[in-house]
């Protein structure tokens, strides 16, 4: 969303464009467009459209005529009309694609909703409108607590004044209706100015406020979506996800619209698939089906009675078992089709000599006479270890003759002791 002033420096900080909300290239701002037809000259006899773009606060836009014939571009400051007093904002797109807009959004040129430009905004319009939005972050925090205070089942996203501060526009949140009445005339005694509260829906809350999404990228409403879709959870059916809220809804609480992105391709892709609830008859048995890969375009089957052996069939082989059961005729089993597909992935995924392994260029290369000198120390070492483990083996045994020969010496030591010892007594 950065524009060219923006980007990195030398360095690779930002350099930052330091203009404060008035960006000459209207790139860093929410729902930017370009407009493409900027570097083309009209035809000779043509004028230009009378009307343009303008973008005020979170990406609120609105189309004005240029009675006053002002050579407007994009990213200048402009007064425009508003009820009562005037309002600031920047202009966004001028041009034909402005018209091109209009239409999309069926707004026809001589309605009444179409106000004028009343001219480029003063300085003094340009102070008058920044000291009225550094007091939109304040305000929204008291209103907050006023709300609270009066238990009101609501919530108080944003607050948006009018360029010339005369007009304070609350923005809120809400499951039910809110009788705001009291609420109102403690907002007008407390802010001392002109109160209007406007209901959005919890999509339109988080394109006003932004945010980063799942996915890591800012969120689409804020950016570019300008049309929000109806949501449901078929969607999520046919794409085959689960059915979990925590995955499924966005920051709103409501279903993520990326869910709609490529549902047409799933369905499209759909279509070449046999329906679930259809089984298949078998001679062996009746089978129903239990998953679906889309991408791959194989189904899962299972015999009933046998729900825990799954047999894999491509979604040509079911279709033809489907026009076989149509025509009162029976397969023999699903063993048949499950095995000619294990053959033909066989085929397909053989592996090619000298690609079995991911780490074979990181092993260095050696030559054939140190490969045999390698084998030839480890044999020999074999056979020497072979030899050290049998000594090992034969000592203890050694260990215990020579144990029991001691102990016999002892023995016979101990009695010659004892017989003379004996006959010196006796003399």
């Amino acid at each position: 969303m950065g524009c060219s002033s923006c980007s990195s420096g030398k360095d690779g900080q930002p350099k930052g464009c330091k203009n404060n909300g008035t960006c000459g290239t209207d790139g860093c701002n929410k729902l930017t467009v370009f407009d493409w037809l900027s570097n083309m000259s009209l035809p000779s006899g043509a004028t230009p459209f009378h009307c343009v773009e303008i973008r005020f606060k979170n990406g609120r836009k609105g189309f004005f005529k240029n009675t006053e014939n002002l050579s407007l571009s994009i990213g200048d400051v402009v007064a425009t009309e508003a009820s009562p007093g005037h309002d600031v904002g920047i202009v966004s797109l001028t041009g034909e694609l402005v018209r091109i807009q209009m239409k999309k959004k069926k707004i026809e040129l001589d309605s009444e909703e179409i106000k004028k430009v009343y001219r480029k905004a003063s300085q003094k319009d340009i102070d008058i409108w920044q000291k009225s939005r550094d007091k939109e972050e304040k305000m929204k925090v008291r209103a907050r607590e006023i709300a609270i205070r009066l238990e009101l089942q609501m919530k108080i996203s944003d607050i948006e004044f009018q360029g010339d501060g005369s007009k304070a526009t609350f923005y809120y949140t809400a499951e039910e209706r809110v009788d705001f009445r009291q609420l109102i005339k403690e907002f007008a005694h407390e802010f001392s100015t002109r109160i209007e509260m406007r209901q959005v829906g919890f999509r339109q809350e988080a394109a006003r406020l932004g945010g980063i999404g799942s996915c890591g990228r800012e969120l689409c409403c804020s950016t570019w979506l300008t049309d929000f879709r109806s949501v449901n959870t078929s969607a999520a059916r046919y794409q085959q996800l689960s059915l979990n809220p925590q995955k499924l809804a966005g920051q709103c609480g409501k279903l993520k619209c990326c869910l709609n992105y490529e549902l047409d391709a799933y369905i499209d892709a759909l279509n070449s698939f046999p329906k679930t609830d259809t089984k298949l008859k078998t001679e062996k048995g009746t089978a129903v089906c239990q998953k679906i890969d889309i991408f791959k375009g194989f189904l899962w089957y299972a015999y009933e009675g046998e729900w825990m052996n799954w047999h894999k069939i491509s979604s040509e082989h079911a279709g033809e078992i489907i026009a076989a059961n149509n025509n009162n005729e029976k397969v023999a089993s699903l063993e048949e089709f499950a095995s000619e597909l294990l053959e033909d992935t066989k085929m397909d995924f053989e592996n090619v000599v000298g690609q079995d392994s991911l780490t074979r260029f990181d092993q260095p290369k050696h030559s054939k006479r140190r490969r045999k000198n390698r084998n030839k120390r480890k044999n020999t070492n074999n056979k020497g270890g072979a030899q050290k483990q049998t000594v090992a083996s034969n000592k203890p045994k050694e260990k215990k003759a020579e144990n029991n020969n001691a102990n016999k010496s002892r023995n016979q030591r101990n009695k010659r002791h004892r017989s003379r010892n004996k006959n010196n007594d006796k003399s």
